[in-house]
Order: C-alpha cells, then structure tokens, then sequence
C-alpha cells in the first residue's frame, strides 16, 4: 500500500473536521484515532522517506493539502540528531513510527526560555500534539544515539513555507522555514 493510500484515512479525518470548522485540540482529536492505526506498523512508508542524513535530521513531504490547510511528512532521525529549541505557529501531532523521539518542552520566563520537567519519551505508535495556544515551544531528538528513528508529523499548513522562529535559551529569536528535504 502506497503513502497516500494508508494516509486517505486520516487525511479524510482532516478533511471532515476542517469542513466542521474544527480547529485546534477539537480537529486534532477528529483525526487522532486514523492516526494512531497508521503508526501500528511502520512497512507502508517508502524507503526514500526513511532515509537519514549523516549530519542533520530529514523532513521529508509525504502529502500536501491542495489548499495547504495542513501538511504530512515523515521526520527521519540519524543517531543523535535533534532540533533547536524552536517554534511552529501552527497546530501539530507527531506519532512515532519506528526507534523513539524525546520531546522537551519550554517555557517563557523573563529570562528568556526554561525548560519543563519530565520531557515526553515517545515510542512507536506514542503520539502528541500542540497548539500556539496550548504551548508549541520544544526541542526534540531521537532517543538514541546508534540507530534512526523516523516519525511521521501533521501541521496545521504547509509547514515547509511557514516561517517560525529558533530560540535561545537567554530568548534570542531566530526566524527560520524549514522547507523540505525531498523538494
């Protein structure tokens, strides 16, 4: 079964909510369910999306919204490899296909960012989500520091064109579009 087959379901899911003028927690929660039954087994993602790079992880667009209300793509991992401290402007959910994630959130202070307690270890089939609203400023990395791991993320547009911002942790802000690896 191809991407775009395996992802119909959640994709429609999408669809329905957006139609349903769902937004935020409330749409992530329309489609969750389609979600989480596509991280149950990791064989339907092509290997050209699950190839890692030896210095920096790999975005890879898996499908774009005509209208680009929201985007899919696999995230692909090198051993080690993880992300500044950074934001999204969108909401998001990223479930975890195959090795582990680890998510560390942070917090504004008037110092600039701290980081919360208790980072989120995803494994696969783990999910979570975020909104602007509901705190978006994390920095993640693979769990392990000998082998890849790959996860899949939806955003509320298409995240390669939206322009966010890095972080230090004294708030220095950098501005940043990721853009993608395969395009």
């Amino acid at each position: 079964m191809s991407e775009l087959e395996t992802l119909q379901p959640v994709i429609r899911a999408i669809e329905q909510g957006l139609h349903q003028n769902l937004q935020g927690e409330k749409l992530i929660q329309n489609f969750l369910p389609n979600f989480k039954q596509v991280l149950t087994h990791s064989t339907w993602l092509s290997e050209e999306f699950k190839q890692p790079h030896p210095e920096y992880y790999q975005q890879y667009l898996l499908y774009l919204d005509p209208q680009e209300r929201f985007s899919i793509v696999s995230f692909v991992w090198g051993p080690g490899q993880k992300t500044p401290i950074h934001n999204h402007e969108v909401w998001g959910v990223i479930g975890v296909l195959e090795g582990a994630e680890i998510s560390t959130a942070y917090a504004r202070t008037k110092q600039g960012f701290q980081k919360l307690p208790n980072p989120d270890y995803l494994k696969p089939g783990d999910t979570d989500w975020f909104t602007p609203e509901t705190g978006d400023i994390h920095a993640v990395e693979n769990a392990f520091d000998n082998r890849v791991s790959i996860s899949v993320h939806i955003y509320g547009a298409n995240i390669g064109k939206v322009e966010r911002f890095t972080y230090q942790t004294d708030g220095t802000a950098k501005p940043f579009i990721s853009g993608y690896s395969n395009i």
